[in-house]
């Protein structure tokens, strides 16, 4: 099999393995092709390298399931470099080539302003340093036509100063080139003849829209990470190839699809949320085999809480969002991140209050309880000392813990600041970083104008089903879903991604029947580039899909909603439902409508999408007759809400049959996380081994 087509080939043997590397843990989930068997595994990041925890936990897997390096047939792997990058602002150092007159527009941005009655608000860091953004002599009409040719010995000059300042990027983006890219094309020959070995984007190659503010800053931002995108997965690749594996590694997108390495070094800032993307996917994967159409996804991980929404089985994409406080034209699933994870840590303010991160012990030094010389508390201390994580070993016996450094943490950082008892402090602890992420559920939902109370909440990463049930009684959601292996969810998600190129163009017309030749002579030139794009990436024809979408507005207003269409080729029909379709979405979002108003096609969407071969899962028979599990132990654990230790039965996961019920209060432990489940919550076992767990108010 060709190793770079591998993904979209008919595979029958081998293996499949998904990597996600967060900030505590790295999570692989491997298929056999053969048996049909999928395996999950965890062991901690090497935070100042991840490419090593994920070389070790591939031959970790390889060893444990006796398999050989050329048995991977795929692999797939979520990152976090990008995110790393400008979290910490170790990018790149970049220049900026823009039409004259218009250098400073990063400085300046637009009109929005989050904190406007904020005098103290910050500005973003500067991405680029003083003096590398150059204004050159050209200018490009709203029409397309030239108006001032460009200069290109002034181009020259603009290089060789940008060269002599040592960035090791450009980002090129003029005024109007969404409707005429021939300047800044020209301006890219002229880099690359003039300082060949720096890295280079032109915004009508990355982001060919309109509203240049937005444009300039998706540039610069893949200009930022380019060389510290390409360095890595270069690196990455080499690691890979050293093992003996042969297939042609690819890295998650934002928007929850693979590419290759090349694609990822062309395009970086598509890369810049992988990680929690996949798990978005693998939920709506899980949410059709529940045939549950409207989920609340709630990933907590050991840094982080990650909240998305899917309705109709589908993630919301947002084709706009702010990156370290700058604008990203870029498809990405909209997933709200706080600093709420199993490693944020707790500490008294100085006004007396508990405070739950975002600050993170992350993988070291960790929690207290790990060891590994974390003095402070974190959630996972408190969950330790409540009684709800195993109080001897985790990780299925693979890892020990630490009772009493968790009692040392709370007794010294909380409670003789606090005068709290060592389990009100452990409790203050959940019932604070709870609030904190029913607060961020209700922004991906209520403040969207969606009824909560419709949805099921599913609850993976390492620490979601520690949280979800008190989460979801504190939102009035009364179903929580788990999957079988919630703790690697984001690296299953790997497994069931498929390539996927996202292209868009901006046309400005009203949407009348006259005007249909020139959207559809938009969607038929991003067909044939994502064609070609998919070409690059060696599918086939017959594994070849496009899904299409048109941003609409009414006229004079400032902002657009994205409506999908049927077809690329669209016809009066199409138009009137595309039409009445954006009139409802506009009323289910802004609470009003005006169908008499005229309504504008503003930007024009297609993605071209390669569909990979995916693990099939199959369904068990149902036994609703089958006895309790036994349980491995009973344990004295503290809930939210309650006084007292009650004696609780701790289950293991394994154990459970499909068609059981098993009611609350209890504990489910399991590898990957550990479940807890309240009273009054009652857990069904479905077919897929997924849980299903409702609530019922009792007394």
């Amino acid at each position: 099999i060709d190793a770079n087509n591998i993904n979209h080939e008919v595979m029958t043997m081998g293996y499949m393995i998904g990597v996600d590397v967060g900030g505590t843990f790295t999570d692989f989930s491997v298929f056999n092709l053969e048996t049909g068997e999928l395996f999950h595994y965890k062991d901690s990041s090497t935070p100042g390298d991840p490419s090593r925890a994920i070389v070790k936990g591939v031959k970790d897997v390889l060893e444990i399931k006796k398999a050989q390096a050329q048995d991977v047939v795929y692999l797939a792997h979520g990152t976090t470099v990008g995110t790393n990058a400008l979290i910490e602002k170790k990018g790149a150092r970049v220049g900026l080539i823009t039409t004259e007159g218009f250098k400073d527009l990063m400085e300046i941005g637009n009109q929005k302003r989050p904190s406007l009655y904020d005098l103290q608000a910050q500005k973003p860091v500067p991405l680029i340093p003083s003096g590398c953004n150059i204004g050159v002599r050209e200018r490009i009409r709203y029409d397309g036509s030239v108006y001032t040719p460009l200069d290109e010995e002034n181009v020259r000059q603009a290089v060789r100063q940008l060269k002599q300042y040592g960035v090791q990027a450009i980002a090129v983006c003029t005024l109007f080139s969404f409707i005429n890219p021939a300047h800044e094309k020209r301006i890219k020959e002229i880099i690359a003849e003039e300082y060949p070995k720096v890295y280079t984007t032109i915004s009508s190659e990355l982001a060919p829209e309109f509203r240049e503010y937005c444009r300039m800053s998706t540039t610069v931002l893949n200009s930022y990470l380019g060389p510290v995108m390409k360095k890595y997965v270069n690196n990455f690749q080499t690691s890979v190839s050293e093992m003996g594996i042969q297939a042609e590694p690819y890295i998650t997108q934002s928007n929850g699809s693979i590419i290759s390495i090349k694609e990822t070094i062309d395009c970086p800032i598509k890369c810049a949320v992988s990680g929690p993307s996949a798990g978005v996917v693998a939920a709506s994967f899980i949410g059709r085999q529940c045939n549950a159409d409207k989920i609340i996804t709630f990933d907590m991980g050991g840094t982080s809480a990650d909240i998305s929404l899917i309705e109709n089985f589908t993630p919301q994409v947002s084709n706009e969002r702010e990156v370290e406080g700058y604008p990203a034209r870029i498809p990405m699933i909209n997933i709200i991140t706080i600093g709420a994870g199993g490693g944020s840590i707790a500490q008294i303010d100085e006004g007396g209050a508990l405070k739950v991160g975002p600050k993170s012990a992350g993988a070291v030094p960790g929690p207290a309880c790990y060891g590994r010389g974390g003095t402070q508390p974190v959630v996972t201390d408190a969950n330790i000392v409540l009684g709800k994580l195993n109080q001897k070993r985790i990780l299925g016996g693979r890892m020990e813990v630490y009772l009493d450094l968790a009692y040392e943490a709370l007794d010294r950082c909380i409670c003789e600041k606090s005068g709290l008892s060592r389990a009100q402090a452990a409790n203050g602890i959940i019932t604070v970083v709870n609030s904190n992420m029913v607060r961020a559920v209700r922004s991906v939902s209520v403040e969207k104008g969606y009824d909560v109370r419709e949805f099921s909440l599913m609850a993976f990463g390492g620490a979601g089903p520690l949280h979800a049930c008190e989460v979801a009684k504190e939102l009035g959601i009364c179903q929580v879903i788990i999957p079988p292996h919630p703790g690697t969810l984001c690296s299953l998600g790997l497994l069931l991604a498929d390539t996927k190129f996202d292209m868009s163009r901006t046309l400005i017309l009203e949407g009348k029947v006259e005007n249909l030749p020139k959207f559809n002579e938009q969607f038929a030139d991003m067909i044939r580039q994502g064609s070609e794009a998919l070409d690059r990436e060696g599918v086939t024809k017959e594994r070849r899909c496009f899904e299409f979408a048109v941003d609409m507005r009414y006229q004079r207003q400032n902002f657009e909603i994205s409506i999908p269409v049927p077809t690329g080729e669209m016809t009066e029909q199409d138009l009137r439902r595309a039409i009445a379709d954006f009139h409802a979405e506009h009323k289910r979002s802004y609470g009003y409508c005006n169908e008499q108003a005229p309504v504008q096609f503003v930007s024009y969407r297609a993605s071209a999408i390669g569909i990979i071969d995916k693990p099939e899962m199959t369904e068990q028979p149902l036994c609703p007759a089958a006895p309790a599990p036994v349980p491995l132990e009973t344990r004295s654990v503290l809930f939210q809400g309650e006084s007292e230790y009650r004696p609780t039965p701790v289950y293991q996961r394994e154990s459970f049959i499909p068609g059981q019920s098993i009611a609350g209060p209890c504990i489910c432990e399991q590898m990957d996380t550990t479940l807890v489940v309240p009273k009054n919550w009652t857990i069904h076992v479905d077919g897929y081994g997924n849980l299903k767990i409702d609530y019922e108010e009792g007394t």
